[in-house]
Parts: structure tokens; sequence; C-alpha cells
């Protein structure tokens, strides 16, 4: 446990040090006016299709990994209540509650190490994890042994996340489609450069950890949990920044992002 948090507590610093940067583009001052828009929404036709299907109307959500709330605060827009959102960054954590402001929202966020949650959240109709959050997790089952305790019986877990076959490939390599990391590899990979989803350059930061896990880990962690599995989706498209769109529409195409619905028994 003590590696952990370790790794927990140097990824929560490096997202800290990457959320001055996204508040200062210009993407960030559209979000704030467009959130207290009638019909916000920030997700794709995928996780709306998703949600869609599982008649979530009034139901209350919680998010693990919710950043800066967009994706929480755009539920209302599918009939669903964003009820609480847990992140590891404060920083991140401020602008989601700008947001939930300007939204009129009276969703809570809370900044929490998801392996050391407090007593009594919960329990939630829905729970939701997006791209870009399995793979901070060190420890994968614990993780989501937490989630599971979040939910009600018979709530739905909703995973919408990076294939990890994906990460086979390096698409900064002199040949991106060279198979560049073991599927098995279990070391985590490491950057010291600030996060900004375009692309752009990073600042100097923190160390911080990637950690890959498998297909059949994440189905595995999630049975393990008390979850039973509804529905495994692999997708074609990307869902992550924007330099693996290279991926996408070849003709012999790979998976590159999957959803997976699961509830709790």
């Amino acid at each position: 446990m003590a590696k952990t948090s370790y790794y927990t507590a140097a990824n929560r610093a490096a997202w800290d040090a990457s959320a001055a940067a996204f508040e200062a583009k210009d993407t960030w001052a559209e979000m704030m006016r467009a959130v207290a828009r009638p019909g916000f929404s920030e997700l794709d036709e995928t996780m709306i299709a998703t949600l869609d299907a599982l008649d979530l109307k009034d139901a209350r959500a919680v998010q693990v990994g919710c950043n800066n709330g967009r994706e929480l605060l755009s539920l209302p827009a599918l009939g669903i209540t964003p009820a609480l959102g847990i992140d590891q960054s404060e920083a991140f954590l401020e602008q989601a509650r700008g947001l939930a402001k300007a939204a009129g929202s009276d969703c809570d966020f809370l900044r929490a190490d998801i392996y050391d949650l407090p007593e009594g959240l919960g329990p939630f109709d829905l729970g939701l994890i997006t791209i870009g959050v399995l793979n901070w997790m060190p420890d994968l089952a614990g993780m989501l042994r937490a989630v599971s305790n979040l939910l009600a019986p018979g709530a739905p877990l909703v995973i919408y996340e990076t294939h990890p076959f994906l990460e086979m490939f390096e698409p900064e390599a002199a040949d991106p489609f060279a198979l560049d990391r073991s599927y098995f590899d279990r070391a985590p990979m490491t950057w010291s450069e600030t996060i900004t989803y375009d692309g752009s350059p990073g600042e100097a930061s923190p160390e911080m950890f990637w950690f890959t896990h498998t297909l059949g880990e994440v189905v595995t962690g999630c049975v393990a949990a008390g979850l039973a599995i509804e529905r495994l989706t692999e997708h074609p498209h990307s869902n992550r920044e924007v330099e693996y769109d290279m991926y996408e529409g070849r003709a012999a195409q790979m998976p590159l992002c999957y959803t997976l619905v699961a509830r709790k028994v």
C-alpha cells in the first residue's frame, strides 16, 4: 500500500500542476459560457448512446476521476442528476466548482484518494469512469472495489476508456505503427511534463506514472468487485489525445477504445 500511496501522491501533484495551463486556454472560457446554456454536453455519441440505453432518468450519478466536472455536468441533458464528482486534484476540482456554479448545479465535488475514501458516500444509482482514469491507478482491483462500494444494488457502472491494445504503440515514434511495448508490460510509464490534452507542448511538472492494464484485468477486476458484466463493446475510434487520431480509419483497424457496462450485484 505504501507504494500505491507514493504513486497516487505523485500523480496528484502532476495533475495539480497541469490545471493552470488548461484554464488559460480559450477553450476554458468557451466552456464556462457553454455550461450555462440549456442542454450543455461534452459527451460524445458513444457515451450518449451507452447511457440512453440504460434508462437512467433521474438517476443520481457519481464520477470517479471527474477532472473538472465537464462530463458530470453534461448528464442533466440526458435526464441524469450529477450528484458527486471525485478526483485527486484539488486544482481541477476548483475548476469543476466554477463550472457547476455557472451551470446552476448543486453537484458536490470531493478531493480524495480513491484508495482511502471517507465513510458514508452514496449509494449512487450510476457510476461513471471515462477516458484517462484507469491508467493512473497502480492497484486496479482495489480501485474497482472502491467504486463498487459507492453503488446501490442494481446500479450500473459505465466505463468508457482507451483500449489497452493502443498502449502497444507510440504515435511519436519514427514508425508509429510498429509495436513499441508489450501488451503485458507492467512497469509504469513515466513523464515529467504537464498534460495539455490538445497535443501542444507541456511545461516541466512533477513525475507522473501511467499504468497499463489488460482488458482481461479490467473485466476480472469488475467481477471480483461484485459487478456483473452486461456489455463490453470495442470501438474503432479514438477518444484520447489528438496524436492518436492517426490510428483511426485503417484498412486493418485495431480497437482504440471500449465501453463496458457492469451492474452492482
